[in-house]
């Protein structure tokens, strides 16, 4: 079956949550696309999501990102409705493509109208039980050529078909939180997956414009295996500063949180990190791997004892970060969380002043992530600047330079495990899902 015909009914699952409306709205604007360039008919995107409540806003997202859209490829929809002489300016074309998006979206709480959908991708919970649920009710209502897109970021895709008898028919389709601008999608395909489904997960990525990068069915693949050790890294190394430094557990996380973002110029500390994707659902992820990945040692008190005293991190619906290890304000870490008083500590100069002079100056104060991903020269900057880390007598450089060394342990786990065949692969997927100015093993 080619393409366009594939693409004539499609659903998506969780369409109300977050990366379930990024998912439609990417879906939206290629439907959209086919019927415009190809005058086809009969399209349909249907959003299932049992938050009924929540559809009005997910409708207008749909809207607000098809006008974006629309503004960056104006001359291409002067040419879609070249026929249409009512339409004028830019301001009436752009209505017209909205209108013409917005109606092949149908929104629904009932999972049974998903029956006659060719393409189904799923957004829900990151639950394996929860998941195999919906996925035996869609194997009993679906054809038997549907092709369903899993969006799981740690669960064996395997795991989910064979257990769902939709063996061959499942692939997995990670995109990166937000769907709509990140460009990675990793691409897990089982040794069953039909090949036609193989190559249709292909062109559809190139169709949104998305840079694949293919892990094996591994619990966690590339993404998370990298980030829940590099996190389980950072949470240890806090409690080594506590017993060996005498630091307070608080004092700790900031000053790791310096480490891993100002020394290591990247976009966040992981303390912040594991607070944007969230503390219960890092727990989650580790869950999974070291069930399905064989790997029992993946596990953080530190977090169970912050899920415990109710910190869980995560985003607010507008996708700002909810407090966490550290508490925010305006996006920005203003205070740490206090496990003996259960209070969050200001960070002030008193606690900055602290750990900054246990860890020492940074190689070159002058240089950020920020400026950096804005320079045409950031790979000679770069390497200046870690030459000078490599040279530096403190402790934050030390730690700093054991952070890059496990980094690329990582990696190399990764591919002794078979997850990915190189070490190149794990750079990918941390530069563009993760936006990490460097690869693994380019400072090590």
């Amino acid at each position: 079956m080619e393409y366009q015909q594939l693409m004539q009914r499609v659903a998506v699952l969780g369409a109300a949550g977050k990366m379930g409306s990024g998912i439609a709205a990417l879906l939206s604007q290629e439907l959209v696309r086919l019927k415009l360039q190809y005058r086809l008919e009969h399209l349909r995107l249907t959003l299932i999501d049992t938050n009924e409540a929540a559809f009005p806003g997910l409708l207008a997202y749909l809207a607000d990102q098809a006008r974006r859209a629309a503004e960056k490829q104006i001359v291409t929809l002067r040419g879609f409705y070249s026929d249409r002489a009512d339409l004028v300016d830019n301001g009436e074309i752009i209505e017209q493509y909205i209108a013409d998006l917005l109606s092949l979206v149908r929104v629904d709480t009932d999972l049974r109208v998903v029956a006659p959908a060719t393409m189904v991708f799923e957004a829900i919970v990151e639950n394996l039980e929860v998941k195999l649920k919906v996925f035996k009710q869609l194997a009993e209502s679906c054809a038997k050529e549907t092709y369903f897109f899993t969006n799981t970021s740690s669960i064996p895709i395997g795991l989910i078909s064979q257990r769902t008898d939709l063996v061959g028919r499942v692939i997995g389709y990670h995109f990166y939180n937000p769907p709509i601008v990140q460009k990675l999608l990793e691409l897990i395909v089982p040794e069953t997956t039909r090949k036609e489904l193989v190559g249709l997960a292909v062109e559809l990525a190139a169709h949104l414009r998305k840079t694949v990068v293919r892990s094996a069915d591994v619990a966690g693949f590339i993404g998370n295996g990298h980030f829940t050790r590099d996190g389980l890294y950072g949470l240890n190394l806090a409690e080594r500063l506590v017993a060996d430094r005498g630091l307070t557990l608080p004092e700790a996380v900031v000053a790791v949180n310096r480490v891993t973002q100002d020394f290591l110029l990247r976009p966040m500390g992981i303390f912040q990190l594991l607070d944007y994707v969230g503390i219960e659902v890092y727990q989650s992820i580790l869950a999974i791997i070291a069930e399905h990945g064989e790997q029992p040692h993946l596990r953080s008190p530190l977090c169970d004892r912050m899920l415990a005293a109710g910190i869980r991190g995560g985003q607010h619906q507008d996708g700002s970060q909810k407090d966490g290890f550290l508490g925010y304000e305006k996006g920005r870490p203003a205070r740490v969380y206090d496990l003996e008083s259960g209070t969050y500590r200001t960070i002030d100069e008193a606690l900055l002043g602290k750990v900054d002079g246990l860890l020492g100056p940074l190689p070159s104060s002058a240089l950020t992530w920020k400026a950096l991903s804005r320079d045409g020269h950031a790979g000679e900057r770069l390497a200046a600047y870690f030459g000078k880390l490599e040279a530096l007598d403190t402790l934050g450089a030390s730690l700093a330079r054991d952070y890059l060394k496990n980094s690329k342990v990582i990696a190399e786990t990764l591919v002794q495990l078979g997850v990915t065949p190189t070490v190149d692969d794990v750079s990918a997927v941390l530069k563009l899902g993760f936006f990490h100015l460097y690869g693994v093993a380019d400072f090590a």
